[in-house]
């Protein structure tokens, strides 16, 4: 078996053990589940003089899936090493995470000296404001979080909550290249709110950084109902426009391989300053090997690098595999636009110039039509629905994102030159956003949803059907050829 091959099969069976724990199943369980597995596996394989090979290879990939279960109880383990006190605690803590200012609440993740750096989400007044990094002492009682929001927590490393807790400033935190980073992306986020009206101004920074903070409740509900959400959980579509606009910044004064250095560091910060999300680092992952692989002259492979991307942030954090969101949604839509969208393109006889122009309404169409058929048994498990709406609404707006974005990057880039240049820029950009805006809410105006409860054993037959219709549009191109 060549070396790819055996990097791909072992790393997706220690994915798979990772699921198979994080769904709850012990390390025998899962040793279990192995052996049903390999010996299934045989059975469809046949008898025969490569049956011991076989066996091989089966125990060499069922090791794979335990050491993935081991893996993910063992840092499971770690996470919850440390008892939670009861009663109220004084702890003097660090502030790792930017605050998050809700409504009438700032929500703060404190690592507690006292608890060995055990992390808390402390939810207290908006006044006064506390920034990444700082030391601070808190007074108050630590609860657990239970159900879907317990887990969500989990998936941020945060063992409970505090709310209203007393809070009081020590000292700030120490100079570093994160700290430096978010006060970029204040200082960028400051310039949008000075030169834009509140709604466009959050848009244009969920568009260029991600996130939704600013957005009005009603402007994110007509983003589920519209199905745009996606357009500010930062992806690989907003990760290649940053990467190919930086490369060819670089290249103009820098050699190959120094501007692939300085795109792969460019990347990193992009990362760091936009949040961290789940789509955010696999589409750098992602992006970062693209640029290795044509530096050292190999071939992409998409199918180990979508792989190596989801093993790397497991390893990081085992727990996104199952209870991230967002993890899952960036790599479903992934999946579909990758290897659905050429069997639709292929079975409706799509021609090739059209594959490669961008602004094409039949491409966006059906990238989008791709991407929503992955992910829409994970849209109605988590949030109970999906719109059909979501389609002409996506088609509509994709094709300005690019130029937005670049315009997002212009603004910033001239505030610190000259105010007025930039101001003049923004009122181009606030034209698009605006446009944006008036779709999005139209659609949600418009929605059209599909809500019904769908099962793991649907789900399955489900994504079986998608492979059955991606191999039988490669079998007809064959045939025509």
């Amino acid at each position: 078996m060549p070396k790819y091959d055996i990097f791909f099969f072992s790393s997706f069976f220690f994915l798979a053990g990772v699921g198979l724990a994080s769904a709850g199943l012990g390390i025998w369980q899962v040793f279990l589940c192995a052996l049903i597995l390999g010996a299934f596996c045989l059975i469809l394989w046949g008898n025969g003089n490569e049956n011991r090979r076989q066996i091989l290879w089966l125990g060499f990939l069922g090791f794979f899936v335990v050491l993935g279960a081991f893996f993910y109880i063992s840092d499971d383990a770690r996470f919850r090493s440390v008892e939670l006190p009861k009663g109220t605690i004084i702890s003097d803590g660090t502030i790792v995470e930017t605050p998050v200012v809700k409504g009438n609440k700032q929500e703060l993740v404190v690592a507690l000296d006292n608890l060995s750096g055990t992390r808390i989400l402390a939810s207290i007044p908006p006044l006064p404001e506390f920034s990444y990094g700082d030391k601070i002492r808190i007074e108050g009682t630590i609860q657990k979080a239970e159900g879907s929001y317990g887990r969500y927590l989990e998936k941020e490393r945060v063992r409970g909550i505090m709310n209203y807790p007393k809070a009081e400033f020590i000292e700030k935190g120490k100079t570093s290249v994160r700290s430096l980073l978010l006060k970029l992306r204040g200082n960028v986020v400051g310039t949008f709110q000075k030169l834009l009206p509140p709604e466009e101004a959050a848009f244009l920074t969920g568009l260029t950084l991600g996130g939704t903070s600013g957005f009005s409740q009603e402007f994110k509900d007509a983003m589920s109902k519209s199905g745009t959400t996606h357009l500010v959980a930062l992806s690989g579509y907003n990760i290649t426009i940053v990467v190919w606009v930086m490369l060819s910044i670089f290249l103009l004064f820098l050699s190959r391989r120094a501007a692939f250095f300085a795109v792969t560091v460019a990347i990193i910060g992009f990362v760091l300053l936009a949040g961290a999300e789940a789509s955010v680092v696999r589409a750098a992952i992602m992006g970062m090997l693209v640029l290795l692989a044509r530096e050292a002259g190999r071939i992409y492979d998409f199918r180990n690098a979508i792989v190596f991307a989801g093993l790397i942030m497991i390893l990081w954090n085992p727990k996104v595999l199952v209870f991230d969101v967002g993890f899952q949604l960036s790599f479903l839509a992934l999946l579909g636009i990758v290897y659905l969208r050429p069997a639709i393109m292929r079975l409706f006889k799509v021609h090739e110039e059209e594959k490669e122009n961008q602004l094409s309404w039949k491409d966006n169409l059906i990238t989008t039509c791709s991407a929503q058929l992955a992910v829409a048994p994970a849209l109605i498990g988590y949030f109970g629905s999906v719109s059909l709406t979501s389609v002409p609404a996506n088609v509509l707006v994709l094709p300005m994102v690019p130029v937005t974005m670049a315009l997002g990057f212009i603004i910033a880039g001239l505030a610190f030159i000259s105010y007025y240049a930039a101001l003049m820029v923004s009122w181009l950009a606030y034209v698009l956003l605006w446009f944006k805006i008036a779709i999005i809410e139209l659609f949600a105006r418009w929605s059209i949803p599909i809500s019904f409860k769908i099962g793991i054993f649907a789900a399955v037959v489900y994504y079986a059907l998608l492979v059955a219709v991606v191999i039988f549009s490669k079998k007809k191109v064959t045939e025509r050829s």
